[in-house]
């Protein structure tokens, strides 16, 4: 099992306060310069600087002792919610140059990857008030490296192929509630050569690059599923 953010209410809360705590300084330099307080200007500045240099120092430092995890078959990566977890685990994969209904398929170019992704609610993590409504997950990004370093996205051919043979699959974006879990199968076009290749499943939004210790976050070592 391993997390994109451990303590992920700490983090938060640390992420949002140097913001405060900066945007704060900011509008104090404006202040004293507008009402001609010169000589606060470099203390007000001073310590808004500080609160980035400090930031910045856990940031890195957290990223520099991180790393690099690969997960087996079965074995979850969650994602905090901020109030519970979702928890995502590769249920299996299988390769074929085909896919699509028998008298009209899709060739790969190399060979199609299709990997089984399941998510779980996990129904553990909530608190008793938060109940049973539906939660619905957060944007995730998808797609697989090889021992090369090169990136492949998911195949929209592949998909829409797979998706006319009848093959059943739930879009990741679907809302779930406490103890509901669900399979997206996610097509993936690799070189029929291909070594060492990981699929990688994350979050969407600028600012998990500034989230200490987050696996997206500025220099850090990443969270990945062996293929």
């Amino acid at each position: 099992m391993a997390h994109d953010l451990p303590y992920a209410p700490f983090v938060v809360l640390a992420f949002l306060g140097a913001g405060f705590l900066v945007a704060a300084s900011a509008l104090g330099v404006l202040a004293a310069a507008l009402f001609r307080r010169a000589r606060l200007v470099p203390w007000i500045g001073g310590f808004g600087l500080l609160v980035i240099g400090v930031y910045a120092a856990l940031l890195l430092a957290a990223s520099a002792t991180s790393r690099e995890i690969v997960l087996g078959p079965g074995e979850k990566k969650y994602f905090c919610e901020i109030d519970c977890h979702l928890a995502y685990s590769v249920a299996g994969t299988e390769t074929t140059p085909l896919l699509g209904p028998p008298l009209d398929p899709v060739r790969a170019r190399g060979r199609f990857t299709v990997v089984r992704l399941r998510t779980w609610f996990d129904e553990t993590t909530i608190s008793p008030r938060r109940g049973m409504s539906p939660l619905a997950p957060n944007p995730r990004r998808v797609f697989v490296k090889d021992a090369a370093g090169r990136r492949y996205d998911r195949s929209p051919e592949g998909e829409r192929a797979l998706a006319a043979s009848g093959r059943a699959s739930t879009s990741l974006d679907t809302p779930l509630r406490p103890g509901e879990s669900y399979e997206t199968l996610l097509v993936f076009d690799l070189p029929a050569d291909v070594r060492g290749a990981r699929l990688f499943v994350g979050s969407e939004g600028p600012e998990l690059n500034l989230l200490i210790g987050h696996d997206q976050s500025l220099l850090h070592r990443r969270i990945w599923f062996q293929l």
